[in-house]
């Protein structure tokens, strides 16, 4: 069964460590005088870390950034509706944006409740290695969210122990660099405490797959490819990650938690408390109930290679809906009401499984890393450490599985026969050419999987302000997103 992360927490909110004090216990079940005594509280409280990584509400509205900011895509939806998201997408946020500030409050509020269990689960009287597991899920998790709030803000502050007077709100910003350093530290600590296969009870839950994973996407962040092919090595001497046949399962219900997957964020629809996806809603179309965010622009539709035979590489309409194609439930799609012409797909179930009525409450999953992204960090390491003839490999087994659909998928038009020329190995190609390769797959394997515009980012300036040229993006004023009001009315070390 799934991790159910959604824990009833009226009881023991002080685990919620926001950046408003209080100066006495919140009443309830438990108290903090009367919570962390036993292992099920330090279960309980460890559920409740894994809450914020979920997509039940627009709180966790990574897609914006990691999507709409980039250039695969555009805000979509009703002219004027969201429209903080258009701000966003032109580079011309405020501190107030209330995008901004939901993301920040969101993966803090990740964060408070991470510190509370690395500070207190330790002295519960409990098994000790069920303990030091749940520490290590709270050290992966809390170096997760980190990892994403130091991509979209840069300087941020650095909070590492449970607020406990109103001294410990005014935590000045420190550098990316040390953000970096405590992501290493939560990650390296969490490796021995986390357990290399989840049990089918457990699905969900952090692994020692998941820390080496993003401990190699970490370095890769900071280009230390050293230390990222590391990991990426120690990822696979476990033995027990590999691709799917067809990409397209990546994204169904019936193919989640594969052995693909590295780390996979758990949904559940139907429960109460809510636990569903609302992806499904802010992405799906108007005739489906729903509101046509997060749309594919057509350079996005672009960066797909094509065949001397016409034959587009497959992961375009795994990932895409476009005029004339056959969309999720069997029907040709019309997308006169786009305003691109296009949508996504990797988020959205068919209405044979999610009805109109139940839109924003889906069981869809959604995986943060995935094997072929390992794949790619491995590739993009050996080149730039001047090995490029054994990143010609990593790449082209992910360039393997995309072409190999036709040999899989038996919905797949032209099902038993790879067409000629389609998606060939590249072979012997310069560093510098190899490193336009790997970025060219990264772009469309991990497409609309809100990791497109932190890439941008860490390409540096000249490539992060060619792509993003239709809006003048400047990388000094717009490589990172403005800290929240909120936090600068609270914290005093915080100034401008």
């Amino acid at each position: 069964m799934k991790l159910r992360s959604v824990i009833i927490i009226s009881g023991f909110a002080f685990l919620m460590g926001c950046s408003d004090f209080l100066d006495e216990d919140i009443q309830g079940k438990y108290s903090s005088a009367t919570f962390y005594k036993t292992a099920e509280h330090a279960l309980l409280a460890t559920n409740a870390c894994y809450e914020p990584l979920a997509f039940t509400s627009i709180e966790n509205n990574i897609w914006v950034f990691g999507d709409v900011a980039s250039d695969d895509a555009t805000k979509g939806g009703i002219p004027g509706d969201q429209s903080e998201i258009s701000f966003i997408e032109n580079f011309e946020t405020t501190a107030d944006n209330g995008y901004v500030e939901a993301i920040w409050r969101h993966y803090y509020n990740g964060i408070s409740r991470c510190n509370e269990v690395i500070s207190k689960v330790p002295g519960i009287d409990m098994d000790a290695v069920l303990g030091n597991k749940y520490v290590s899920e709270a050290r992966f998790l809390r170096a997760y969210y980190y990892f994403q709030l130091v991509n979209i803000f840069g300087e941020i502050p650095l909070k590492t122990e449970p607020v406990k007077t109103s001294e410990d709100l005014h935590i000045p910003l420190s550098a990316v660099e040390i953000i970096y350093g405590q992501i290493e530290t939560d990650l390296l600590l969490a490796i021995n405490g986390l357990p290399a296969n989840i049990s089918p009870a457990n699905l969900g839950r952090a692994s020692k797959g998941a820390a080496f994973g993003l401990l190699a996407k970490v370095y890769l962040f900071q280009e230390n490819y050293t230390d990222a092919l590391t990991y990426v090595d120690s990822l696979e001497s476990l033995n027990i990650y590999g691709l799917l046949d067809v990409y397209k399962q990546n994204f169904m219900v019936d193919y989640e938690n594969n052995i693909e997957s590295v780390f996979e964020i758990q949904h559940l629809t139907g429960q109460v408390p809510f636990q569903g996806n609302s992806l499904h809603q802010w992405f799906a179309p108007p005739q489906e109930n729903g509101y046509f965010f997060n749309v594919p622009r057509q350079d996005f539709i672009d960066e797909f290679e094509v065949s001397s035979g016409d034959v587009v590489d497959p992961r375009l309409d795994y990932t895409v809906g476009r005029e004339g194609q056959i969309w999720i439930n069997g029907e040709s799609f019309n997308p006169a009401w786009s305003p691109t012409g296009f949508i996504q797909k990797k988020h959205l179930q068919p209405l044979a499984e999610i009805d109109k009525g139940s839109k924003g409450n889906g069981e869809l999953n959604y995986t943060f890393m995935r094997y072929s992204e390992i794949l790619l960090i491995k590739a993009e390491a050996l080149n730039e450490l001047g090995r490029s003839s054994e990143a010609l490999y990593p790449l082209n087994a992910v360039r393997k599985r995309a072409r190999e659909s036709y040999l899989f998928d038996e919905d797949i038009a032209g099902f038993g026969t790879i067409p000629d020329g389609l998606l060939p190995p590249v072979e012997g190609a310069f560093q510098s050419d190899l490193e336009e390769a790997i970025r060219h797959e990264r772009r469309v394997e991990l497409g609309f999987e809100f990791h497109r515009f932190f890439d941008l980012m860490r390409y540096g300036k000249t490539r992060a302000e060619n792509a993003l040229a239709y809006i003048n993006f400047n990388y000094e004023t717009d490589r990172y997103f403005p800290v929240p009001q909120s936090e600068r009315d609270i914290n005093l070390n915080i100034n401008y």
